[in-house]
């Protein structure tokens, strides 16, 4: 991708941890840490804070393309980010400052009148699964390799409300299944689970993305945005009434558990276990 100027004076364009580009009404937003499997850190969740916050205002955009630099699109929550965390606030405040901005950033996505489009290729694990689960499409690579590995490292699925958005997109007897056993599915499993609507071979994946994109950038901008609140009011509806509240509570204390059980074994890193 080429970096592009923006039609507004205001739109981000240097990032730390993302690569934005602006390709017309479709803004490619990509997840740029692939060196850390694209795991989802405090910052990278500022930034995309800052690029969705200019959506809600920009009329110009009518779709983002959300993806991951190299192998993979995203392997989960950036989990040695929370040792130092713990270390700097004991009591945890620093955790669950992140666990609000993880529901920020969740919120925002649900809300966004642009329509969003998942790429997907390699490990969408835990948090990845769960920052596409809110996107409005999802197209992957016959490659890909899903799991919710959250109960195997002693924590709750409970990143961003995702237990909010996962039931609504997958069903509720099957989430139950995949998070009590923590197994991992392929792309074909996902598209039968509604995880993905598209499965593609990799090297088809940039092309099947930009035709729904250039497809749905087409279609008459105020006829998307009512359609995208329609279906965002319907959604808030079906959620679990108390299922955000206590995600950060929820979170925060098991991460305390685990990093203190695990933190002299080395075992609390960003990969997936």
């Amino acid at each position: 991708m080429t970096p592009t100027h923006s039609k507004r004076a205001d739109m981000p364009t240097d990032f730390k941890t993302l690569r934005v580009v602006e390709e017309g009404p479709v803004l490619q937003v990509q997840l740029n840490r692939p060196e850390h499997g694209n795991a989802l850190s405090g910052e990278v969740l500022t930034d995309l804070l800052e690029v969705l916050h200019m959506l809600q205002e920009d009329t110009t955009i009518r779709v983002m393309v959300l993806s991951g630099a190299g192998d993979d699109f995203c392997q989960g929550g950036d989990r040695s980010e929370f040792p130092a965390l713990l270390a700097e606030d004991p009591s945890g405040g620093s955790l669950r400052a992140l666990a609000a901005k993880a529901e920020r950033v969740c919120a925002a996505l649900s809300t966004l009148e642009v329509v969003t489009i998942a790429r997907l290729q390699g490990d969408v694990i835990g948090a990845g699964l769960g920052l596409a689960i809110y996107c409005d499409l999802r197209v992957g690579a016959e490659t890909c390799r899903f799991r919710m590995p959250e109960l195997g490292l002693g924590l709750p699925p409970a990143w961003g409300g995702v237990l909010d958005r996962l039931p609504t997109e997958v069903g509720q007897s099957w989430v139950r299944y995949l998070l009590l056993t923590s197994e991992p599915f392929d792309a074909h499993r996902a598209r039968e689970l509604s995880v993905l609507h598209n499965v593609v071979p990799p090297d088809g994946l940039d092309a099947a993305v930009s035709r729904l994109a250039k497809t749905i950038a087409r279609r008459d901008p105020a006829a998307i945005r009512i359609t995208k609140r329609m279906l965002s009011a319907r959604a808030n509806a079906a959620q679990l009434s108390v299922g955000g509240y206590f995600d950060g509570e929820l979170l925060t204390s098991a991460v305390t558990r685990a990093v203190n059980a695990r933190s002299s074994r080395g075992q609390m890193s960003s990969d997936p276990s």
